[in-house]
Protein backbone atom coordinates (compact mmCIF):
# COMPACT_ATOMS: atom_id res chain seq x y z
CA UNK A 1 0.00 0.00 0.00
CA UNK A 2 2.64 2.35 0.81
CA UNK A 3 4.83 1.66 -2.32
CA UNK A 4 1.50 2.00 -4.18
CA UNK A 5 1.08 5.74 -3.06
CA UNK A 6 4.26 7.07 -3.15
CA UNK A 7 5.92 5.03 -6.42
CA UNK A 8 2.72 5.50 -8.29
CA UNK A 9 3.62 7.25 -11.67
CA UNK A 10 2.11 10.96 -11.87
CA UNK A 11 1.77 11.51 -15.74
CA UNK A 12 2.27 15.36 -16.21
CA UNK A 13 2.12 15.67 -12.66
CA UNK A 14 -1.75 15.54 -12.39
CA UNK A 15 -2.23 13.96 -8.98
CA UNK A 16 -0.09 16.56 -7.73
CA UNK A 17 -1.79 19.50 -8.90
CA UNK A 18 -5.14 17.94 -8.64
CA UNK A 19 -4.25 17.93 -4.84
CA UNK A 20 -2.63 21.25 -4.97
CA UNK A 21 -5.29 23.50 -6.36
CA UNK A 22 -8.01 21.83 -4.07
CA UNK A 23 -6.18 22.93 -1.34
CA UNK A 24 -6.06 26.38 -2.95
CA UNK A 25 -9.78 26.12 -3.78
CA UNK A 26 -11.15 24.88 -0.51
CA UNK A 27 -9.15 27.07 1.64
CA UNK A 28 -10.26 30.02 -0.17
CA UNK A 29 -14.07 29.00 -0.05
CA UNK A 30 -13.76 28.95 3.93
CA UNK A 31 -12.07 32.13 3.93
CA UNK A 32 -14.72 33.64 1.72
CA UNK A 33 -17.36 32.16 4.25
CA UNK A 34 -15.77 33.53 7.16
CA UNK A 35 -15.01 36.94 5.75
CA UNK A 36 -19.13 37.12 4.85
CA UNK A 37 -19.65 36.84 8.61
CA UNK A 38 -20.65 33.05 8.61
CA UNK A 39 -21.09 31.02 11.86
CA UNK A 40 -18.57 27.65 12.34
CA UNK A 41 -21.07 25.71 10.97
CA UNK A 42 -21.85 27.82 7.87
CA UNK A 43 -18.07 28.14 7.25
CA UNK A 44 -17.47 24.08 7.77
CA UNK A 45 -20.91 23.30 5.34
CA UNK A 46 -19.41 26.04 2.87
CA UNK A 47 -15.63 23.88 2.84
CA UNK A 48 -17.38 20.69 2.52
CA UNK A 49 -19.86 21.61 -0.64
CA UNK A 50 -16.13 23.01 -1.90
CA UNK A 51 -14.15 20.00 -1.91
CA UNK A 52 -17.35 18.23 -3.12
CA UNK A 53 -17.42 20.51 -6.28
CA UNK A 54 -13.65 19.88 -6.88
CA UNK A 55 -13.67 16.48 -6.18
CA UNK A 56 -16.92 14.85 -7.21
CA UNK A 57 -17.26 16.77 -11.08
CA UNK A 58 -15.48 14.69 -13.48
CA UNK A 59 -16.79 15.24 -17.18
CA UNK A 60 -15.06 14.60 -20.23
CA UNK A 61 -14.78 18.23 -21.28
CA UNK A 62 -14.60 21.23 -19.39
CA UNK A 63 -17.45 23.18 -20.38
CA UNK A 64 -19.04 19.90 -19.03
CA UNK A 65 -17.56 20.26 -15.82
CA UNK A 66 -18.33 24.00 -15.42
CA UNK A 67 -22.06 23.14 -16.27
CA UNK A 68 -21.85 19.67 -13.47
CA UNK A 69 -20.33 22.59 -11.07
CA UNK A 70 -23.51 25.20 -11.70
CA UNK A 71 -25.82 22.67 -11.09
CA UNK A 72 -24.65 21.19 -8.20
CA UNK A 73 -26.59 24.00 -5.69
CA UNK A 74 -29.79 23.12 -7.61
CA UNK A 75 -29.50 19.45 -6.76
CA UNK A 76 -27.62 21.08 -3.03
CA UNK A 77 -30.20 23.25 -1.47
CA UNK A 78 -33.27 21.40 -1.91
CA UNK A 79 -31.79 18.66 -0.30
CA UNK A 80 -30.67 20.56 2.41
CA UNK A 81 -33.92 22.41 3.11
CA UNK A 82 -35.58 18.68 3.27
CA UNK A 83 -32.90 17.43 6.12
CA UNK A 84 -33.12 20.70 7.87
CA UNK A 85 -36.72 20.53 8.38
CA UNK A 86 -37.01 16.96 8.72
CA UNK A 87 -34.52 16.93 11.45
CA UNK A 88 -36.85 16.64 14.39
CA UNK A 89 -38.97 13.60 12.35
CA UNK A 90 -37.17 10.99 12.66
CA UNK A 91 -39.21 8.67 10.56
CA UNK A 92 -40.21 11.36 7.74
CA UNK A 93 -35.78 11.72 8.17
CA UNK A 94 -34.67 8.18 7.58
CA UNK A 95 -37.06 7.39 4.81
CA UNK A 96 -35.83 10.36 2.53
CA UNK A 97 -32.61 9.89 3.50
CA UNK A 98 -33.02 6.14 2.02
CA UNK A 99 -35.14 7.97 -1.28
CA UNK A 100 -31.85 10.06 -1.39
CA UNK A 101 -29.19 7.19 -1.36
CA UNK A 102 -31.67 5.20 -4.01
CA UNK A 103 -31.55 7.97 -6.59
CA UNK A 104 -28.45 9.35 -5.81
CA UNK A 105 -27.37 5.53 -7.26
CA UNK A 106 -30.12 5.57 -10.05
CA UNK A 107 -28.62 8.76 -11.88
CA UNK A 108 -25.34 7.09 -12.52
CA UNK A 109 -26.72 5.70 -15.30
CA UNK A 110 -26.24 9.09 -17.20
CA UNK A 111 -22.44 9.01 -16.65
CA UNK A 112 -19.95 11.58 -15.27
CA UNK A 113 -22.70 14.18 -14.30
CA UNK A 114 -25.46 12.09 -13.03
CA UNK A 115 -22.58 10.79 -10.53
CA UNK A 116 -21.70 14.07 -9.78
CA UNK A 117 -24.98 15.47 -8.48
CA UNK A 118 -26.06 12.30 -7.00
CA UNK A 119 -23.35 12.17 -4.63
CA UNK A 120 -23.65 16.16 -3.98
CA UNK A 121 -27.20 14.99 -2.90
CA UNK A 122 -26.52 12.37 -0.71
CA UNK A 123 -23.35 14.30 0.95
CA UNK A 124 -25.39 17.44 1.49
CA UNK A 125 -28.01 15.15 3.03
CA UNK A 126 -25.08 13.43 5.14
CA UNK A 127 -23.81 17.21 6.00
CA UNK A 128 -27.15 18.13 7.61
CA UNK A 129 -26.85 15.35 9.74
CA UNK A 130 -23.26 16.04 10.90
CA UNK A 131 -23.79 19.45 11.50
CA UNK A 132 -27.33 19.26 13.24
CA UNK A 133 -28.26 21.91 10.77
CA UNK A 134 -32.31 23.38 11.79
CA UNK A 135 -34.63 25.34 9.55
CA UNK A 136 -33.54 28.73 11.22
CA UNK A 137 -29.76 28.28 9.64
CA UNK A 138 -30.99 27.95 5.98
CA UNK A 139 -30.53 30.77 4.75
CA UNK A 140 -26.95 31.25 6.30
CA UNK A 141 -25.89 27.32 4.69
CA UNK A 142 -27.46 28.63 1.61
CA UNK A 143 -25.23 31.26 0.90
CA UNK A 144 -22.00 29.23 2.17
CA UNK A 145 -23.20 26.44 -0.41
CA UNK A 146 -23.17 29.12 -3.18
CA UNK A 147 -20.52 30.92 -2.49
CA UNK A 148 -18.35 27.93 -1.75
CA UNK A 149 -19.46 26.23 -4.93
CA UNK A 150 -18.94 29.88 -6.85
CA UNK A 151 -15.52 30.27 -5.34
CA UNK A 152 -14.44 26.76 -6.31
CA UNK A 153 -15.40 27.26 -9.52
CA UNK A 154 -13.65 30.47 -9.92
CA UNK A 155 -10.60 28.44 -9.19
CA UNK A 156 -10.87 25.52 -10.94
CA UNK A 157 -12.24 27.12 -14.32
CA UNK A 158 -10.47 30.64 -13.90
CA UNK A 159 -7.23 30.97 -12.12
CA UNK A 160 -5.93 27.40 -12.62
CA UNK A 161 -7.88 25.16 -15.30
CA UNK A 162 -5.00 23.38 -16.47
CA UNK A 163 -7.41 20.77 -18.27
CA UNK A 164 -7.58 23.77 -21.11
CA UNK A 165 -4.25 22.06 -21.80
CA UNK A 166 -5.10 18.55 -22.01
CA UNK A 167 -7.54 16.30 -24.37
CA UNK A 168 -10.44 15.64 -23.38
CA UNK A 169 -10.69 12.77 -20.83
CA UNK A 170 -12.20 9.09 -21.75
CA UNK A 171 -14.89 8.15 -19.48
CA UNK A 172 -16.08 4.62 -20.42
CA UNK A 173 -19.40 4.60 -19.80
CA UNK A 174 -20.91 0.89 -17.25
CA UNK A 175 -21.56 -2.01 -19.27
CA UNK A 176 -25.78 -1.49 -19.94
CA UNK A 177 -29.32 -3.44 -19.71
CA UNK A 178 -32.29 -2.31 -18.87
CA UNK A 179 -34.47 -2.93 -16.42
CA UNK A 180 -33.04 -5.02 -13.50
CA UNK A 181 -30.42 -6.12 -15.85
CA UNK A 182 -28.95 -2.49 -15.95
CA UNK A 183 -26.14 -2.25 -13.09
CA UNK A 184 -27.10 1.20 -11.99
CA UNK A 185 -30.94 0.11 -11.29
CA UNK A 186 -29.25 -3.27 -9.37
CA UNK A 187 -26.73 -1.08 -7.64
CA UNK A 188 -29.13 2.01 -6.37
CA UNK A 189 -31.61 -1.31 -5.07
CA UNK A 190 -28.82 -2.90 -2.80
CA UNK A 191 -27.96 0.27 -1.91
CA UNK A 192 -30.78 1.34 -0.57
CA UNK A 193 -31.34 -1.81 1.35
CA UNK A 194 -27.56 -1.83 2.29
CA UNK A 195 -28.30 1.49 3.65
CA UNK A 196 -31.51 0.45 5.18
CA UNK A 197 -29.65 -1.93 7.12
CA UNK A 198 -26.66 0.87 8.24
CA UNK A 199 -29.34 3.15 9.54
CA UNK A 200 -31.76 0.65 12.03
CA UNK A 201 -28.02 -1.11 13.52
CA UNK A 202 -26.25 2.20 13.67
CA UNK A 203 -29.42 3.96 15.55
CA UNK A 204 -29.15 1.01 18.05
CA UNK A 205 -25.05 1.71 18.30
CA UNK A 206 -25.42 5.34 18.57
CA UNK A 207 -28.81 7.48 18.51
CA UNK A 208 -26.48 10.06 17.64
CA UNK A 209 -24.00 9.16 15.05
CA UNK A 210 -25.87 6.94 13.23
CA UNK A 211 -25.31 8.37 9.79
CA UNK A 212 -21.95 7.17 9.60
CA UNK A 213 -23.09 4.15 9.20
CA UNK A 214 -25.29 4.84 6.70
CA UNK A 215 -22.64 7.36 4.70
CA UNK A 216 -19.96 4.25 4.89
CA UNK A 217 -22.65 2.18 2.99
CA UNK A 218 -22.88 4.75 0.77
CA UNK A 219 -19.08 5.22 -0.09
CA UNK A 220 -18.48 1.78 -0.57
CA UNK A 221 -21.32 1.59 -3.72
CA UNK A 222 -19.43 4.62 -5.55
CA UNK A 223 -17.02 3.49 -8.48
CA UNK A 224 -17.74 -0.25 -7.87
CA UNK A 225 -20.03 -2.23 -10.11
CA UNK A 226 -19.94 -6.29 -8.75
CA UNK A 227 -19.89 -8.09 -5.84
CA UNK A 228 -16.57 -8.68 -5.85
CA UNK A 229 -15.80 -5.16 -6.31
CA UNK A 230 -17.75 -3.92 -3.38
CA UNK A 231 -16.71 -6.27 -0.81
CA UNK A 232 -12.89 -5.43 -1.50
CA UNK A 233 -14.04 -1.50 -1.12
CA UNK A 234 -15.39 -2.17 2.13
CA UNK A 235 -12.77 -3.75 3.07
CA UNK A 236 -10.45 -0.93 2.35
CA UNK A 237 -12.60 1.56 4.13
CA UNK A 238 -12.65 -0.30 7.24
CA UNK A 239 -8.98 -0.40 7.13
CA UNK A 240 -8.27 3.23 5.97
CA UNK A 241 -10.86 4.03 8.84
CA UNK A 242 -8.98 2.19 11.91
CA UNK A 243 -5.48 3.60 10.30
CA UNK A 244 -6.70 7.02 10.48
CA UNK A 245 -8.12 6.29 13.63
CA UNK A 246 -4.78 5.97 15.14
CA UNK A 247 -3.39 8.72 13.36
CA UNK A 248 -6.16 10.99 14.70
CA UNK A 249 -5.22 9.80 18.39
CA UNK A 250 -1.83 11.17 17.83
CA UNK A 251 -2.84 14.18 15.97
CA UNK A 252 -6.14 15.67 16.44
CA UNK A 253 -6.97 14.68 20.21
CA UNK A 254 -3.94 16.50 21.47
CA UNK A 255 -4.68 19.91 18.65
CA UNK A 256 -8.08 19.71 21.02
CA UNK A 257 -9.21 22.23 18.60
CA UNK A 258 -6.66 24.46 18.26
CA UNK A 259 -7.10 26.79 15.37
CA UNK A 260 -3.63 27.18 13.31
CA UNK A 261 -2.86 23.08 14.35
CA UNK A 262 -6.39 22.20 12.92
CA UNK A 263 -6.05 24.76 9.85
CA UNK A 264 -2.67 22.76 9.25
CA UNK A 265 -3.53 19.51 9.36
CA UNK A 266 -6.75 20.04 7.82
CA UNK A 267 -4.71 21.25 4.25
CA UNK A 268 -2.86 18.41 4.70
CA UNK A 269 -5.68 15.88 4.61
CA UNK A 270 -7.36 17.72 2.03
CA UNK A 271 -4.38 17.25 -0.09
CA UNK A 272 -3.79 13.76 0.77
CA UNK A 273 -7.31 13.16 -0.17
CA UNK A 274 -7.04 14.29 -3.36
CA UNK A 275 -3.90 13.46 -4.29
CA UNK A 276 -4.36 9.53 -3.22
CA UNK A 277 -8.09 9.01 -3.77
CA UNK A 278 -6.84 7.78 -7.69
CA UNK A 279 -4.18 5.10 -6.06
CA UNK A 280 -5.62 3.87 -3.00
CA UNK A 281 -8.56 4.03 -1.26
CA UNK A 282 -7.49 2.89 1.94
CA UNK A 283 -5.21 6.04 1.80
CA UNK A 284 -8.12 8.32 1.11
CA UNK A 285 -10.13 6.92 4.13
CA UNK A 286 -7.21 7.62 6.09
CA UNK A 287 -7.41 11.20 5.10
CA UNK A 288 -11.15 11.12 5.50
CA UNK A 289 -10.87 10.14 8.95
CA UNK A 290 -8.18 12.50 10.04
CA UNK A 291 -9.70 15.66 8.51
CA UNK A 292 -13.27 14.48 10.08
CA UNK A 293 -11.76 14.04 13.56
CA UNK A 294 -9.91 17.23 12.91
CA UNK A 295 -13.46 19.11 12.19
CA UNK A 296 -15.30 17.32 15.51
CA UNK A 297 -12.05 18.73 17.37
CA UNK A 298 -12.83 22.28 16.13
CA UNK A 299 -16.85 21.56 16.86
CA UNK A 300 -15.40 20.87 20.68
CA UNK A 301 -16.56 17.14 20.43
CA UNK A 302 -13.90 14.62 19.94
CA UNK A 303 -12.79 12.46 22.15
CA UNK A 304 -10.77 9.23 21.87
CA UNK A 305 -14.57 6.82 22.67
CA UNK A 306 -15.56 9.22 19.65
CA UNK A 307 -13.24 7.96 17.13
CA UNK A 308 -13.60 4.04 18.32
CA UNK A 309 -17.43 5.07 17.64
CA UNK A 310 -16.54 6.00 14.19
CA UNK A 311 -14.69 2.44 13.87
CA UNK A 312 -18.14 0.58 14.79
CA UNK A 313 -19.89 2.82 12.54
CA UNK A 314 -18.06 2.21 9.61
CA UNK A 315 -18.11 -1.77 10.33
CA UNK A 316 -21.53 -1.88 10.17
CA UNK A 317 -21.99 0.43 6.98
CA UNK A 318 -19.24 -1.78 5.42
CA UNK A 319 -21.19 -4.80 6.64
CA UNK A 320 -25.19 -3.76 5.40
CA UNK A 321 -23.28 -3.07 1.95
CA UNK A 322 -21.57 -6.73 2.10
CA UNK A 323 -25.12 -7.87 2.48
CA UNK A 324 -26.85 -6.08 0.31
CA UNK A 325 -24.42 -7.21 -2.69
CA UNK A 326 -25.29 -10.79 -1.47
CA UNK A 327 -28.30 -10.87 -1.31
CA UNK A 328 -29.91 -8.50 -3.10
CA UNK A 329 -30.20 -8.80 -6.52
CA UNK A 330 -26.28 -9.48 -6.94
CA UNK A 331 -24.03 -8.63 -9.69
CA UNK A 332 -21.44 -11.35 -10.52
CA UNK A 333 -17.61 -10.56 -10.55
CA UNK A 334 -17.76 -13.04 -13.64
CA UNK A 335 -20.33 -11.03 -15.77
CA UNK A 336 -18.75 -7.66 -14.81
CA UNK A 337 -15.06 -8.69 -15.32
CA UNK A 338 -15.78 -10.28 -19.25
CA UNK A 339 -17.69 -7.16 -20.45
CA UNK A 340 -14.89 -4.82 -19.44
CA UNK A 341 -12.06 -7.54 -20.77
CA UNK A 342 -14.28 -7.62 -24.02
CA UNK A 343 -14.27 -3.91 -24.20
CA UNK A 344 -10.65 -3.74 -23.59
CA UNK A 345 -9.93 -6.21 -26.38
CA UNK A 346 -11.82 -4.74 -28.92
CA UNK A 347 -10.51 -1.26 -28.36
CA UNK A 348 -7.02 -3.10 -28.46
CA UNK A 349 -7.82 -3.94 -32.37
CA UNK A 350 -9.52 -0.14 -32.79
CA UNK A 351 -5.91 1.04 -31.89
CA UNK A 352 -4.01 -1.22 -33.84
CA UNK A 353 -6.34 -0.07 -37.05
CA UNK A 354 -5.95 3.40 -36.48
CA UNK A 355 -1.73 3.18 -36.13
CA UNK A 356 -1.54 0.87 -39.46
CA UNK A 357 -3.76 3.21 -41.07
CA UNK A 358 -1.54 6.57 -39.54
CA UNK A 359 1.42 4.33 -41.13
CA UNK A 360 -0.50 3.83 -44.66
CA UNK A 361 -0.71 7.81 -44.64
CA UNK A 362 -4.58 7.73 -44.08
CA UNK A 363 -5.65 11.19 -43.78
CA UNK A 364 -7.27 12.05 -40.42
CA UNK A 365 -6.20 8.74 -38.85
CA UNK A 366 -5.10 9.32 -35.09
CA UNK A 367 -4.48 6.85 -33.10
CA UNK A 368 -4.14 8.99 -29.65
CA UNK A 369 -7.56 8.79 -28.38
CA UNK A 370 -8.18 4.99 -28.77
CA UNK A 371 -4.75 4.19 -26.52
CA UNK A 372 -6.26 7.06 -24.13
CA UNK A 373 -9.73 4.91 -23.79
CA UNK A 374 -7.75 1.70 -23.98
CA UNK A 375 -6.32 2.95 -20.66
CA UNK A 376 -9.40 3.82 -19.19
CA UNK A 377 -10.57 0.35 -19.97
CA UNK A 378 -7.56 -1.09 -18.53
CA UNK A 379 -8.11 0.59 -15.00
CA UNK A 380 -11.61 -0.51 -15.43
CA UNK A 381 -10.48 -4.27 -15.86
CA UNK A 382 -8.16 -4.17 -12.61
CA UNK A 383 -10.58 -2.24 -10.55
CA UNK A 384 -13.07 -5.22 -11.42
CA UNK A 385 -9.93 -8.13 -10.89
CA UNK A 386 -9.05 -6.44 -7.72
CA UNK A 387 -11.36 -8.90 -6.16
CA UNK A 388 -9.28 -12.11 -7.10
CA UNK A 389 -5.64 -11.10 -6.82
CA UNK A 390 -6.14 -9.66 -3.73
CA UNK A 391 -4.08 -11.36 -0.79
CA UNK A 392 -7.19 -12.83 1.48
CA UNK A 393 -8.75 -14.49 -1.63
CA UNK A 394 -8.22 -17.71 -0.94
CA UNK A 395 -8.84 -19.22 -4.68
CA UNK A 396 -5.40 -19.39 -5.81
CA UNK A 397 -5.95 -21.05 -9.25
CA UNK A 398 -8.38 -17.95 -9.96
CA UNK A 399 -6.12 -15.72 -8.45
CA UNK A 400 -3.18 -17.15 -10.87
CA UNK A 401 -5.78 -16.94 -13.48
CA UNK A 402 -6.34 -13.12 -13.36
CA UNK A 403 -2.83 -12.00 -12.78
CA UNK A 404 -2.03 -13.59 -15.97
CA UNK A 405 -4.81 -11.95 -17.56
CA UNK A 406 -3.33 -8.49 -16.24
CA UNK A 407 -0.15 -8.96 -17.25
CA UNK A 408 -1.16 -9.71 -20.69
CA UNK A 409 -3.34 -7.12 -21.27
CA UNK A 410 -0.56 -4.78 -19.96
CA UNK A 411 1.82 -6.50 -22.85
CA UNK A 412 -0.96 -5.69 -25.39
CA UNK A 413 -1.41 -2.00 -23.88
CA UNK A 414 2.78 -1.82 -24.16
CA UNK A 415 3.00 -3.08 -27.67
CA UNK A 416 0.32 -0.81 -28.48
CA UNK A 417 1.83 2.58 -27.11
CA UNK A 418 4.91 1.48 -28.88
CA UNK A 419 3.29 0.93 -32.10
CA UNK A 420 1.76 4.21 -31.79
CA UNK A 421 5.05 5.99 -31.28
CA UNK A 422 6.30 4.73 -34.26
CA UNK A 423 3.34 5.65 -35.87
CA UNK A 424 3.43 9.13 -35.43
CA UNK A 425 7.01 9.45 -36.89
CA UNK A 426 6.39 11.07 -40.01
CA UNK A 427 9.53 9.31 -41.53
CA UNK A 428 7.85 5.66 -40.88
CA UNK A 429 6.83 4.11 -43.82
CA UNK A 430 4.06 1.94 -44.47
CA UNK A 431 4.78 -2.21 -44.75
CA UNK A 432 3.00 -4.46 -46.95
CA UNK A 433 3.61 -6.39 -44.19
CA UNK A 434 1.63 -4.54 -41.46
CA UNK A 435 -1.82 -5.41 -43.30
CA UNK A 436 -1.53 -9.03 -43.04
CA UNK A 437 -0.30 -8.09 -39.55
CA UNK A 438 -3.48 -6.31 -38.57
CA UNK A 439 -5.84 -8.85 -39.89
CA UNK A 440 -4.26 -11.32 -37.67
CA UNK A 441 -4.98 -9.10 -34.60
CA UNK A 442 -8.50 -8.63 -35.72
CA UNK A 443 -9.48 -12.06 -36.35
CA UNK A 444 -7.35 -13.17 -33.05
CA UNK A 445 -9.66 -10.53 -30.95
CA UNK A 446 -13.04 -11.37 -32.71
CA UNK A 447 -11.79 -15.07 -32.01
CA UNK A 448 -11.68 -13.82 -28.17
CA UNK A 449 -14.64 -11.99 -28.11
CA UNK A 450 -17.23 -14.52 -29.98
CA UNK A 451 -15.89 -17.62 -27.84
CA UNK A 452 -14.67 -19.05 -30.81
CA UNK A 453 -10.99 -21.70 -30.24
CA UNK A 454 -9.50 -21.03 -33.54
CA UNK A 455 -6.72 -18.60 -32.44
CA UNK A 456 -3.16 -19.40 -33.52
CA UNK A 457 -0.39 -17.39 -33.95
CA UNK A 458 1.95 -18.75 -36.65
CA UNK A 459 5.67 -17.82 -35.84
CA UNK A 460 6.26 -15.11 -38.13
CA UNK A 461 9.69 -14.52 -39.70
CA UNK A 462 11.93 -12.07 -37.83
CA UNK A 463 11.04 -8.31 -38.32
CA UNK A 464 13.47 -5.41 -37.94
CA UNK A 465 11.18 -2.82 -38.67
CA UNK A 466 9.66 -1.67 -34.89
CA UNK A 467 6.04 -1.35 -36.64
CA UNK A 468 6.02 -4.93 -37.28
CA UNK A 469 8.15 -6.00 -34.14
CA UNK A 470 4.78 -4.37 -31.71
CA UNK A 471 2.28 -6.25 -34.18
CA UNK A 472 3.61 -9.74 -33.58
CA UNK A 473 4.04 -9.09 -29.92
CA UNK A 474 0.78 -7.97 -30.17
CA UNK A 475 -0.14 -10.83 -31.94
CA UNK A 476 1.63 -13.34 -29.58
CA UNK A 477 -0.31 -11.37 -26.19
CA UNK A 478 -3.42 -12.19 -27.86
CA UNK A 479 -2.67 -15.98 -28.62
CA UNK A 480 -1.70 -16.32 -24.94
CA UNK A 481 -4.83 -14.51 -23.57
CA UNK A 482 -6.83 -17.68 -24.68
CA UNK A 483 -5.57 -19.91 -22.21
CA UNK A 484 -6.84 -17.91 -18.61
CA UNK A 485 -9.53 -16.60 -20.31
CA UNK A 486 -11.02 -19.71 -21.24
CA UNK A 487 -10.85 -22.07 -17.88
CA UNK A 488 -12.60 -24.81 -17.38
CA UNK A 489 -16.23 -24.23 -16.36
CA UNK A 490 -15.34 -25.57 -13.22
CA UNK A 491 -12.64 -23.14 -12.45
CA UNK A 492 -13.27 -20.33 -14.39
CA UNK A 493 -11.33 -16.77 -14.54
CA UNK A 494 -13.95 -15.11 -12.13
CA UNK A 495 -16.65 -16.41 -10.14
CA UNK A 496 -19.63 -15.24 -9.03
Amino acid sequence: MLKRVFTAPDPGRARLRFAARAVLGIGLAVAVCGLAGHSLTGVVTGGLAALLALFTVTDATVRGQALTTALLPAVGLPVLAAAAGLYDHPVARDLTFLAVVGLGVYVRRWGPRGHSLGVFAFMTYFVAQFLHATTDQLPELYASVLLSVSTAAAVRFGLWCYERRLPPAVVPAAPGGTGLARVTTRQAVQATAGAGFALVVGQLVSGERWYWAVGATWWVFVNTTSRGETLVRGFRRVLGTVIGIGLGLLVAVPAHGDGLATALVVAVSVFGIFYTAAVSYTWMMLWVTLLAAMLYGLLGVLDPGLLALRVVETGVGALGAGLAVALVLPVTTHGVTDAWIQRALRCVHACTAEAAARLAGAEGADPAPKVAELEQLLARVRLSVAPLVHPLNPMLGRKRRARAVLALLDDCAREIRGLVLVAADPEASHDARLAGACRRVERAVEALTDGRDDITVRRPPAATEPALIHLHGLERALAELAAPLRAPSGSPLVGP
